[in-house]
C-alpha cells in the first residue's frame, strides 16, 4: 500500500489549500470519530433506522427498494448522480487527509515500532527492581530483629553522647570567648554566650557551673567594654557601628541609652557636614535686593544720549545694578553638597537606626518594653533638631540670591532640595522635615517675585528718569527762553515733538518686553521636569497669587500709582514735572486700559494655565484704575499748561499802568506768545492724541469780533455811562445777559482727544485773563489795548476749541468788564482794531 501511495503521489495534483476546504475535511472527521469542537466525544443516540446512510444499522437493500418504490426514475437518476458526487468527494477528502498527515503516517510507525523495543527492556529492568525490592525487604527485617534487644541501649548511648557534647561546649565556652576576643569575632561570642547562658544560669548552683558562668561574665563585661569603646571612638563605619549597637541590645544593654548613643555618635558627624556648609556661607548683605536686569535700550539710547561714566547705567560703573557680584557662591553647588553629604547621611542614619530600634523582631522580655514607640519619638526629635539647623542654612543660602538675571541655578537647586528631602519622607513617615522643606520652596519662589516685582519697579522708574532726560534735552540745545516752560518751547521746540511718539512707542515696548522676560524668568518654576512644580500646594498658589497677583497686577497698579503721582505736585508751575511727560503718561495709561492689560494678564493665564479658583483681580478693574490714571494726568496736564498761559497774562496785567497808557500801535508780545505757545501745545497733544469733534464752524469765526464790538454796539453800550444813572443801567443789563447765557465750566474733565485738552488750557488761560481785569482800572487807551488784544485772540484761538461761542462769551466778558472798570470808556474803531491785528 505504501508503494502504491509513493507511485501516485507525484502524479496526483495537490490538495486544495484552501481553510474552508480543510475544516470541512476537519469537521467530517470529528463527525466520523463522534468528537466535538473541544476533541470530546459526544454521547450520540444510535439510529436504528436501517433506511440512514450514515447510521449503523444501515441495509443497503431496504434503501433502495424503497427508493425504487417511492422515487420516479428521473429522481433515481437525480439521486444516483448526487450519490456519485459524494462518492468522489469522499475520496478526493480522503486522498488529501492521506497526502496532508503522511509524514505523521511514517513517524507513527516508527514510534509504535520504537515502542515495542522500549517496553521490552522496560520489563527485563522492573523484573530486576521487584528482585531488589525484595532483597532489601528480607535485610530489613534481619537488621530489626538483630537489632531490637539493644535498641533502648543504643539510645542511651546517644543521648549520653549529646550531653557530652553539650558540657564540652561549655567547658570550653571560656576559652572559645577568649580566642573570639582576641580575633575581634564579637558577633560569634556574643552568638556562643547567648547559646550557653540559659544553661549557666540554670546549673548555677553547681560549683563547676558558677565557675564557668563567672569567667564568661568577666569575659563578656570585657567584650562589651570594647563594643563601648568601639562606639564611642566614633571612627567605624555605619555598619561596624550597627553591628555593635545590635550586640549591644543582645548583651540587655539599656535600649533607651543605646539609641541616646546612637544619635549622639550620630549627631557629631552631621554637625561636621553642617559646619562644611556653613563655611561656605558669606555673612547675609547689609544691603537691600538689587535689581540685576538686561540694560535698558529705551528713550535715552534712541536719542543717542550717552551715559555718563559712573552712572547707574554706565556698563562700566561698579554702581551698575545689572552686574551681579562674580565671587557669589554657586547655589547649585551648594544645594548638591548639602544633599549629597548631610542629607544623604542623615538618611543613612534614618534607616540604620530603625533596622536597629525600630524594625527589629522584639522577642522575650524587649517586646515588653515597647522599645520601637520609645525609638520613633527620639528618632523624631534629633532628625527635626538638625533639620531645623539645615533649613536655616538653606535660607540664609537662598536669601543671598538677590541677581535675578539668571533664575536657572536657583530653579535647579529648589528642585534638587525638594526632590532629596523626598526619601526622609518615605523613610521616616510623619516627619514635619519635608513640609518644612516644602515652605522653604514656597517661600523662595513668593522671594524671587518679590526681587522681580521690585527689579520691574526699578526698571520703570529707572526708564521714566531717562525719558524725563530725553525731554530736558532739547532745551539744552538753546531753545529760546520763553519756550522753556514747557518741552523746549514753541520756538524751537520741534524737535521735542516729534520725538514724543517715539519715546511712547519705546517706552511702551520696553517695559512689555522686560515684563515678556520676567514670565519667562519665572516659568522656570512651573517646568515640567521640576518635582515641586505640579503639586497642588505650589502650582495653584504660585501662578496664581504668585504670578498673576503679587507680580504682574501689582507692576500695573504701581505703573498707575506712580503715573498718579506725578499730578501731586504743588506749585503754580506745576512743580518740577514736564508738562509733556504729563501727557506721555497719561497715554501710556490709555493704551494700558485699552490693550495692553488685557494682553498681559491673556499672555500671563495661558503661560502659566492659571485658573482662578481663589478671587483674583478682574481685567476691568485694572483697565479701570489705568483709565482713572490717565484722566488724572490729562486733568493735571491741562491744569499746569492753562497756568502757564496764565502767569504769563497774569503778569502781564498787573505790570501794565492801564490808566495812564499809550494809544495802542500794535498787539502786545504777550498775546503773540499765547498764541505761539497754544500753536506748541496743539502740536505736541496732536502727537500722542486724535483729532476730537469739533462743532460746525462759521464761515466768519476769525470776523466774529468785529460784530462782538463793532463800533455802533460799543457806542450804545458804553454811552449812557456818561449820565450819573449810566453805570446802573449798563450793570442791570450785563446781568440779564448773564442769566440767559450757558454757563462755562472751567475746571470740567477733558476728554481724550486734541480738542477737548485745548478747549481746556484756553478756558483757564482766557479765565484768568478775565479774573485779573476785574481787579484793574482803565483809562481809554488802556480800554482800546484791551480790544485790540482780545480781537488778536479771538482771530486765533478759535480754531483750537471745539466751540468757538465759548472763545466769543469769553472774550465778550473780558472786554465788558474792561469797559466797566474803564475811567472813560471810549472804544476804538473796528477798522483800526483790523489794521492793527493785521500788521501785529
Amino acid at each position: 500500500m505504501d508503494g502504491d501511495i509513493n507511485a501516485t503521489a507525484p502524479a496526483t495534483t495537490p490538495p486544495d489549500s484552501d481553510p474552508a476546504r480543510k475544516r470541512r475535511v476537519h469537521g467530517m472527521l470529528k463527525l466520523y470519530y463522534g468528537l466535538n469542537e473541544e476533541g470530546k466525544t459526544v454521547d450520540q443516540a444510535e439510529s436504528m433506522d436501517p433506511c440512514d446512510i450514515n447510521g449503523p444499522h444501515f441495509d443497503p437493500e431496504i434503501y433502495l427498494n424503497k427508493l425504487r418504490r417511492e422515487c420516479s426514475l428521473g429522481e433515481l437518476m437525480d439521486q444516483e448522480s448526487c450519490m456519485v458526487k459524494q462518492i468522489r468527494s469522499l475520496d478526493s477528502d480522503m486522498q488529501t487527509l492521506v497526502y496532508e498527515n503522511y509524514n505523521k503516517f511514517i513517524s507513527a510507525t516508527d514510534t509504535i515500532r520504537k515502542m515495542k523495543n522500549d517496553f521490552k527492556k522496560m520489563e527485563d529492568e522492573m523484573d530486576c527492581l521487584s528482585t531488589n525490592m525484595a532483597s532489601i525487604t528480607d535485610f530489613s527485617a534481619r537488621i530489626s530483629g538483630t537489632l531490637q534487644d539493644q535498641h533502648a541501649q543504643i539510645t542511651k548511648l546517644s543521648g549520653v553522647h549529646t550531653l557530652l557534647r553539650k558540657l564540652q561546649f561549655l567547658f570550653e565556652l571560656p576559652a572559645r570567648l577568649n580566642k573570639c576576643l582576641e580575633l575581634q569575632a564579637y558577633a560569634q561570642a556574643v552568638s556562643s554566650h547567648r547559646r550557653a547562658r540559659c544553661v549557666l544560669q540554670q546549673y548555677s548552683h553547681m560549683p563547676s557551673f558558677r565557675g564557668i558562668q563567672d569567667d564568661c561574665h568577666d569575659i563578656m563585661d570585657k567584650l562589651a567594654q570594647e563594643l563601648r569603646q568601639k562606639f564611642r571612638d566614633g571612627g567605624s563605619s555605619a555598619k561596624d557601628l550597627s553591628e555593635c549597637v545590635e550586640l549591644l541590645l543582645q548583651l540587655d544593654e539599656p535600649a533607651e541609652e543605646l539609641c541616646d548613643k546612637f544619635l549622639s555618635h550620630a549627631q557629631s558627624r552631621l554637625e561636621a557636614d553642617l559646619l562644611g556648609l556653613e563655611a561656605e556661607l558669606r555673612p547675609p548683605l547689609s544691603s537691600g535686593p538689587t535689581a540685576v536686569m538686561a540694560p535698558y535700550t529705551g528713550p535715552t539710547r534712541i536719542l543717542s544720549a550717552e551715559p555718563t561714566a559712573g552712572s547707574p547705567t554706565d556698563p562700566t560703573s561698579l554702581n551698575n545694578p545689572f552686574l551681579s557680584p562674580s565671587s557669589r557662591t554657586d547655589i547649585l553647588e551648594f544645594i548638591d553638597r548639602g544633599c549629597n553629604e548631610f542629607v544623604s547621611s542623615l538618611c543613612l542614619v534614618i534607616a540604620s537606626y530603625q533596622e536597629l530600634f525600630v524594625n527589629r523582631p522584639q522577642e522575650g522580655e524587649l517586646a515588653s518594653k515597647n522599645i520601637p514607640q520609645m525609638a520613633v519619638g527620639k528618632l523624631h526629635a534629633f532628625v527635626d533638631a538638625l533639620a531645623t539647623r539645615y533649613f536655616s542654612l538653606v535660607e540664609r543660602r537662598i536669601q543671598e540670591e538677590k541677581s535675578v538675571g539668571d533664575n536657572s541655578l536657583l530653579v535647579r537647586a529648589l528642585d534638587r532640595f525638594h526632590r532629596r528631602l523626598q526619601a526622609v519622607a518615605k523613610l521616616l513617615p510623619g516627619s514635619a522635615v519635608p513640609s518644612q522643606g516644602t515652605e522653604i520652596v514656597v517661600r523662595a519662589a513668593r522671594e524671587r517675585i518679590k526681587q522681580y516685582l521690585a527689579a520691574l519697579q526699578s526698571f520703570y522708574l529707572n526708564s521714566l528718569t531717562d525719558v524725563r532726560q530725553a525731554l530736558a534735552a532739547p532745551r539744552l540745545g538753546g531753545s529760546s527762553a520763553g519756550g522753556g516752560s514747557h518741552l523746549g518751547g514753541p520756538a524751537t521746540g520741534k524737535d521735542a515733538p516729534a520725538s514724543l511718539p517715539e519715546l511712547l512707542s519705546s517706552l511702551s515696548a520696553s517695559i512689555l518686553n522686560q515684563i515678556k522676560s520676567v514670565l519667562a524668568s519665572v516659568h522656570l518654576f512651573t517646568a515640567k521636569d521640576i518635582t515641586f512644580s505640579n503639586k497642588p500646594y505650589f502650582k495653584g498658589e504660585f501662578c496664581s497669587h504668585g504670578v498673576r497677583e503679587s507680580l504682574v497686577v501689582n507692576f500695573i497698579k504701581f505703573v498707575c500709582q506712580s503715573s498718579r503721582q506725578f499730578c501731586e505736585s504743588a506749585g503754580d508751575r506745576g512743580g518740577s514735572t514736564p508738562p509733556a511727560l504729563l501727557l506721555l503718561l497719561s497715554r501710556l495709561c490709555l493704551d494700558y486700559e485699552t490693550s495692553t492689560i488685557s494682553y498681559i494678564l491673556t499672555l500671563t493665564d495661558e503661560q502659566f494655565l492659571v485658573q482662578h479658583h481663589s478671587p483674583v483681580t478682574a481685567v476691568t478693574a485694572l483697565c479701570g484704575e489705568a483709565r482713572e490714571a490717565a484722566q488724572k494726568l490729562l486733568n493735571h496736564y491741562v491744569k499746569v499748561q492753562g497756568l502757564i498761559i496764565s502767569q504769563m497774562l497774569r503778569k502781564s496785567v498787573e505790570t501794565r499802568d492801564w490808566v495812564n497808557t499809550i494809544e495802542p500801535r500794535n498787539v502786545r508780545a504777550v498775546m503773540k506768545r499765547v498764541v505761539e505757545d497754544t500753536t506748541s501745545i496743539d502740536v505736541q497733544v496732536g502727537l500722542l492724541y486724535e483729532e476730537g469733534v469739533r462743532k460746525a464752524h462759521s464761515s466768519d469765526s476769525s470776523k466774529r469780533t468785529f460784530s462782538v464790538y463793532s463800533s455802533s454796539r460799543q457806542q450804545t453800550r458804553y454811552a449812557p455811562s456818561y449820565t450819573p444813572s449810566a453805570p446802573m443801567d449798563t450793570n442791570l443789563l450785563s446781568n440779564i445777559h448773564k442769566l440767559f447765557s450757558e454757563r462755562v465750566e472751567i475746571f470740567s474733565p477733558v476728554e481724550f482727544n486734541k480738542v477737548s485738552v485745548l478747549t481746556g488750557i484756553i478756558k483757564i488761560s482766557l479765565k484768568t485773563f478775565l479774573e485779573c481785569v476785574r481787579l484793574r482800572t482803565f483809562g481809554r487807551y488802556g480800554l482800546q489795548q484791551i480790544q485790540v488784544d482780545c480781537h488778536y485772540l479771538q482771530m486765533y484761538l478759535w480754531r483750537f476749541v471745539s466751540d468757538e461761542n465759548l472763545v466769543h462769551f469769553l472774550l465778550d466778558e473780558i472786554v465788558g468788564s474792561t469797559a466797566h472798570r474803564c475811567l472813560d470808556p471810549a472804544p476804538m474803531e473796528q477798522s483800526v482794531i483790523e489794521v492793527i491785528c493785521e500788521r501785529g
